[in-house]
Formats: C-alpha cells, structure tokens, sequence
C-alpha cells in the first residue's frame, strides 16, 4: 500500500486519541466549574424565591431534574 495511506491512517487514529483526551479535559473543567444540581442547591434556590421545601416537594423536584 501506498506511503500516504498509511500516514492518513496514522493521523486518524492520532486524532482520535488526543479527541478523547481533549474532551476529557474539557468535561472534567465544565463540571468543576459547573457542578449538577443536588437537593441542597435546590432547597437553596428555594430559599432565594421565600418556599421553604418538603422531603416530598424535593424529590419530585429531583426526578424532574433527571428527565
């Protein structure tokens, strides 16, 4: 086979491995700086808006969140 087809190959396939290295960074970051919401970031955003939420209240809040 061809010299360049091998390069083409060999490109691909590094490509794809710093691909996934880059967006595993990059995830890691986001969720640093944006972490999920949890039943105390809810019951504070709550809070902000005067409701002061139940057990019950919360995990129907959660599993609205999760769909």
């Amino acid at each position: 086979m061809p010299f360049w087809f091998w390069m083409l190959i060999l490109g691909i396939a590094i490509g794809v491995i710093a691909g996934m290295f880059i967006s595993r960074f990059t995830l890691k970051n986001y969720l640093k700086k944006n972490p999920p919401v949890n039943e105390q970031m809810l019951q504070q955003i709550a809070a902000g808006m005067g409701r002061k939420l139940n057990q019950k209240q919360l995990n129907q809040m959660m599993q609205q969140m999760k769909k």
